[in-house]
């Protein structure tokens, strides 16, 4: 029997005005043919709004929310969750683009999973460049494009706190009572991704979809590039969010394994922080080592 539920698609624009169709395009033209698109602009400076406005006459019932400022992904993010009517959540950047069998093969993971308590379903991604050329993947891959490395399933928490490639996040999709359960993204975040799936992993089981998903584009002004520049006002913010995030980590540890394992990711952060010359951070997390490891001894 078929699965009938339906499934929103949040779509995050900024500045996307070359990448916006194509992303919603392919947001629609999914082999799952339950389908709710929501279309929310976080105030661009370029010529998105307009772009999505000219798209969307052929597309009247689609939702199109027009930020008056600028947000912020979590934000906005929190904006459409309180709108969508799916069963099931994806949360598209609109310059990445989904597989036509991306809903199909996550909605699929959900019916055949092992695991009862499962919250998400993620799997791997095409990482292209801003003309759409292929780049790398990014879990490794064989000749059969198969993932290399195992991933983990079920309880990933301590994957996830330990830092490195536990999840790929655009290629996740996530039962819209998980977002409930935990009211969203954190907005006083810079972003939302490590902090939602720290969260939920303690709460909610995980499975790992071995597929291509998604498209994901790259560029010099991507996100990831700014947690590392030097003297950068939003490398900084992010890295304090980061920062703000083991803190909350800290305080859902339940065992000295995990008091461990949020440790290694701590170190990394005092690292970065030195490197990026954000001393007033590397000191932050000096103290917060410390504490961390008397309650391992």
């Amino acid at each position: 029997m078929q699965d009938k539920s339906l499934v929103t698609i949040i779509c995050l624009c900024y500045n996307h005005e070359n990448f916006v169709v194509e992303s919603l395009i392919s947001a629609l033209n999914q082999d799952y043919p339950f389908i709710e698109v929501i279309i929310v602009d976080d105030f661009s400076t370029d010529n998105s709004r307009e772009v999505i406005r000219n798209w969307l006459t052929d597309y009247p019932q689609i939702q199109f929310i027009e930020s008056e400022t600028n947000l912020g992904s979590t934000k906005s993010f929190n904006k459409a969750l309180k709108l969508a009517k799916g069963e099931y959540i994806i949360d598209l950047a609109c310059d990445d683009i989904l597989l036509p069998n991306c809903v199909l093969l996550q909605i699929k993971a959900f019916q055949e999973s092992q695991f009862k308590n499962l919250g998400a379903v993620y799997g791997n991604a095409e990482l292209i460049t801003e003309n759409g050329q292929h780049d790398s993947y990014y879990f490794s891959v064989n000749e059969a494009k198969k993932t290399i490395e195992k991933r983990q399933t079920g309880d990933i928490y301590l994957s996830v706190i330990s830092g490195g490639n536990s999840i790929c996040s655009v290629s996740s999709m996530v039962k819209k009572s998980v977002f409930d359960d935990l009211k969203g993204y954190d907005e006083n975040l810079a972003y939302e991704d490590l902090d939602f799936w720290i969260r939920a992993s303690r709460k909610y089981n995980f499975d790992f979809i071995d597929e291509i998903l998604i498209q994901k584009r790259i560029s010099t002004a991507s996100f990831g590039t700014h947690f590392y520049l030097k003297n950068d006002s939003r490398s900084k913010k992010i890295n304090y969010s980061t920062y703000l995030i083991i803190k909350k980590a800290i305080k859902l540890n339940r065992t000295k394994q995990e008091h461990k394992a949020i440790l290694k990711r701590m170190h990394f952060e005092l690292i970065l922080a030195f490197k990026t010359s954000n001393f007033k951070l590397f000191f932050k997390y000096i103290v917060l080592e410390f504490k961390q490891r008397i309650k391992i001894i």
